[in-house]
């Protein structure tokens, strides 16, 4: 396929929020700045119209496998295989002038129907571990972009076209960018805010209102919880903290959540990749639990990132227990110092202007440039 520097960019993105709200803050830049989008994703197509409102919307079919094994690929395959077969059918009429990928199994057909085509690939990782999908197209993308600086499992033959750009966090969640912490004052309402990521988080919902139950009087009674809680788990969560005498707002879903984040003087939640850049561009403190399944730990690498900056306090699932969470918020909750260098330190790790630098090198490779970047990793920086 020749060049088409003013053709539309393609965004590959589907599956968790985690690869689906980059795309939606990159989809919005670009469209700023007279871009035309078009998304290809999986068969789930019907929830994606109001994420990205405008742009051409593509689904092609996808699987990932169920176990890591040769049988998961091969049990794959085929819908993998028919979903590059429909990608390249679709590439070959809007004729893009880029196709980017933020990773995840959904993204793989375009993605290879992109690279047989020859049009200028690239992939964004959010997580601090380079995802399978990426890892796997790593060698023939011209470029990666990256969230942190030395993502694991990216190889050494590939350094050399990683560019860190953090994470783009959407339009809703910019909005709030550095908004000014205030630590609550000594006898003050604390506003907490409790999710586990897109679908809630059963382990929240079993340990958080236990453990908040077993604060001492007074500083439970200070407490204004917001929590986001499986449809299943509300009752028996609300009944819980009107035991307890704690001010509580329970959804299954919030859809102002940056607002709720701003809002919050500590947010305890799982940590993907979505969740850290946003906890980091607004400046909050955090207890995180990573989601102990995910795959190549990727939760885990996530946390460790801001716990190692003193933005937050990773706790494995498995030690997240009612009793030892009560003396960790007893602690936290009593020092407001701690809290706010904690908001500080969240804020060193955002990278606020993410989405100009991944359009700035998306629309560098459409027009057939080489890849460049505010930074380029090199031996040293790994």
């Amino acid at each position: 396929m020749s060049l088409h520097p003013a053709g539309p960019v393609v965004i590959a993105a589907g599956g968790t929020g985690g690869h689906l709200f980059p795309g939606q803050a990159l989809a919005q830049e670009l469209r700023r700045r007279g871009r035309q989008i078009v998304l290809i994703t999986d068969e789930r197509v019907q929830r994606f119209d109001t994420l990205f409102p405008g742009a051409d919307i593509f689904s092609v079919p996808s699987a990932t496998p169920n176990d890591r094994g040769l049988v998961g690929l091969i049990k794959a395959a085929p819908s993998i295989l028919s979903g590059i077969g429909q990608a390249y059918g679709i590439l070959g009429r809007v004729a893009p002038s880029v196709v980017i990928g933020f990773g995840g199994y959904p993204t793989l057909p375009p993605l290879a129907a992109a690279l047989l085509r020859r049009v200028p690939t690239c992939v964004h990782e959010q997580n601090a571990v380079l995802g399978r999908v990426n890892k796997l197209v790593a060698p023939y993308v011209r470029a990666i972009a990256s969230t942190f600086a030395s993502p694991k499992f990216l190889r050494d033959a590939d350094a050399g076209k990683c560019i860190v750009t953090g994470n783009p966090v959407r339009d809703a969640v910019a909005v709030h960018a550095a908004s000014p912490y205030v630590a609550p004052a000594e006898s003050g309402r604390i506003e907490l805010l409790v999710f586990g990521g897109s679908q809630g988080a059963r382990v929240m919902s079993d340990v958080v209102p236990a453990a908040l139950a077993k604060l001492p009087d007074g500083l439970r009674a200070r407490l204004h919880v917001v929590q986001q809680a499986r449809p299943e788990d509300i009752d028996r969560v609300r009944a819980q903290y009107q035991s307890a005498g704690i001010d509580a707002d329970l959804e299954s879903f919030f859809d102002d959540m940056p607002a709720r984040i701003a809002a919050s003087h500590l947010v305890i939640g799982r940590s993907g990749a979505s969740t850290v850049a946003e906890l980091s561009v607004i400046g909050r403190p955090s207890v995180l639990v990573p989601l102990p399944h995910s795959l190549d730990n990727d939760q885990k690498a996530n946390a460790g990132k801001l716990q190692d900056a003193g933005a937050g306090i990773m706790i494995e699932q498995k030690n997240f227990t009612a009793e030892t969470f009560a003396t960790t918020l007893t602690e936290l909750l009593g020092d407001a110092s701690r809290l706010s260098s904690m908001a500080v330190a969240a804020l060193g790790q955002g990278v606020p202007d993410a989405v100009g630098r991944l359009a700035d090198l998306v629309e560098q490779l459409g027009r057939g440039e080489a890849a460049s970047g505010p930074l380029h990793i090199t031996q040293e920086d790994r």
